[in-house]
C-alpha cells in the first residue's frame, strides 16, 4: 500500500488515453469510491467537435460547473472507502479553455474559476497516462463513440501538447507521469500489475516518471 498521505487518486491524460478504464480497474482492485466524469452529459460536446468557435464557451462552461458540483462532494470525509479514485482533475478544465475559448471569453471563465477553484479538495496523487497522437487517435477510433467522431487529429495533437505543457509544470499534488503509448493495461493483465506496483509503492516523489516499454527492454 502506499503511504498514509495517499488516499484521493487521480488519473488525467488526453482524449482517448484510457483515463476511465484505468480508473474502473484500480477503484475495483482497491475497493475504492469511483468518481467519473459524466461528458456523455454535456448537450454541447458534439456541436462542439463539430462547429469548436460557436460552442467552445457553452460546452466549457457547462463542465466547469458539472465537475466543481461532483468534485464539492469530496469535501465531506468518505468513511466506507479507504481509497477514491477519479478520472480526471479540476485543473485540467484551464488546458481545454485555454485552447478553445476566445479572449473575451477567456476573460469570463477566468473570473468563474477564481471564485470556486479554492473549495476543490486537490488529489493526493496524479496520474498523467502520457501517450501518442498516432495511439490517442487509434483508441479514439476503436471505441466509435458518436460524439467524438467529428475530431480532427490536428486538434489531439494541439490537446497532447497542452497537457505536456501543463503536467511538467503541476505543483498541487504529486504527479506520475506514465508512458501509456506501448502497453495496454486493460487487456494485458501483466501490464496493469506492472503499473498497479508503480502507483501503490510506499513512497512517491513530487514527480516521477514510469516508461513501462523502457523496463520491459531491459528484461529481455
Amino acid at each position: 500500500m502506499p503511504g498514509d498521505s495517499i488516499k484521493y487518486i487521480a488519473i488525467e491524460g488526453v482524449i482517448g488515453a484510457g483515463k476511465t478504464s484505468l480508473a474502473k480497474k484500480l477503484a475495483e482492485k482497491l475497493n475504492a469510491k469511483l468518481i467519473l466524469e459524466n461528458f456523455e452529459d454535456n448537450p454541447f460536446l458534439e456541436k462542439f467537435y463539430k462547429n469548436p468557435p460557436r460552442y467552445a464557451f457553452h460546452t466549457q462552461i457547462y463542465f466547469l460547473l458539472t465537475r466543481y458540483k461532483q468534485l464539492l462532494q469530496l469535501r465531506q470525509e468518505d468513511l466506507f472507502h479507504n481509497f477514491i479514485i477519479s478520472d480526471y482533475i479540476f485543473e485540467k478544465d484551464k488546458i481545454f479553455a485555454y485552447l478553445n475559448l476566445a479572449d473575451d471569453e477567456l476573460e469570463l471563465y477566468e473570473k468563474m474559476v477564481s471564485f470556486i477553484e479554492g473549495n476543490i479538495v486537490v488529489p493526493d496523487l496524479v496520474i498523467y497516462l502520457q501517450s501518442t497522437v498516432d495511439r490517442l487517435m487509434s483508441n479514439i477510433n476503436k471505441r466509435g463513440r458518436p460524439a467524438e467522431k467529428p475530431i480532427a487529429e490536428s486538434y489531439i495533437k494541439d490537446l497532447n501538447e497542452g497537457y505536456n505543457y501543463f503536467f511538467f509544470r503541476y505543483k498541487a499534488s504529486r504527479v506520475l507521469i506514465v508512458n501509456a503509448a506501448e502497453i495496454d493495461f486493460v487487456n494485458n493483465p501483466k501490464d496493469f500489475e506492472d503499473l498497479l506496483t508503480e502507483i501503490m509503492k510506499p513512497v512517491h516523489g513530487n514527480m516521477e516518471y514510469f516508461d513501462p516499454s523502457a523496463r520491459k527492454a531491459a528484461n529481455k
